[in-house]
């Protein structure tokens, strides 16, 4: 089955119920909207069961990513600014990465004030491990789909992104 009704939240089967009982004209739409919305949830889900058992959040992941790779390091800012997340936030992070042994934050060598943030060798490892587990599990989860039912797929989702008032917005930012 293609749509197992299974995957939805019994919230969603209410809401879907009551737009049939309705005879609304939406109902498939709302019906797509919930299945994208169980998706997107089950992975969420299943990502964070996969960090956990090495102590880690999405949050936490990111960080280890940005910092991959980077030599000289990253400051706290530029690692808010490219996570998408508040100073706060990153401080709390790199806090819990710093005291589990993944990082070490050390003076700026020309600007003293400033911090730059390292990945220690432990760090190193996770990030490379865990690199290259999470892209073969993403990956995993699209093998079923053949390269141009991906390719369509990725075409929808952006049509649909694009209707969203958020994709909107962001179209019109870069547009400017």
């Amino acid at each position: 089955m293609d749509s197992p009704d299974g995957m939805l939240e019994p919230k969603h089967h209410a809401l879907l119920n009551e737009s049939a009982r309705r005879r609304l004209p939406s109902a498939d739409g709302v019906r797509l909207c919930f299945q994208l919305l169980a998706t997107a949830s089950a992975i969420d889900r299943d990502c964070a069961a996969r960090l956990a058992p090495r102590g880690l959040s999405e949050g936490k992941f990111v960080l280890l990513f940005l910092l991959h790779g980077q030599s000289g390091g990253l400051s706290p800012h530029e690692l808010a600014e490219r996570a998408g997340v508040t100073r706060a936030t990153v401080t709390g992070l790199l806090d819990g990465l710093e005291r589990d042994g993944f990082l070490r934050r050390e003076a700026d060598e020309v600007d003293r004030r400033r911090v730059q943030v390292l990945l220690s060798a432990k760090g190193k490892a996770i990030a490379t491990k865990l690199f290259a587990e999470h892209t073969q599990w993403i990956g995993g989860l699209f093998e079923a789909l053949s390269p141009a039912e991906r390719k369509r797929l990725g075409e929808l989702l952006g049509k649909v992104w694009r209707a969203t008032d958020s994709g909107r917005a962001a179209l019109q930012e870069v547009a400017r």
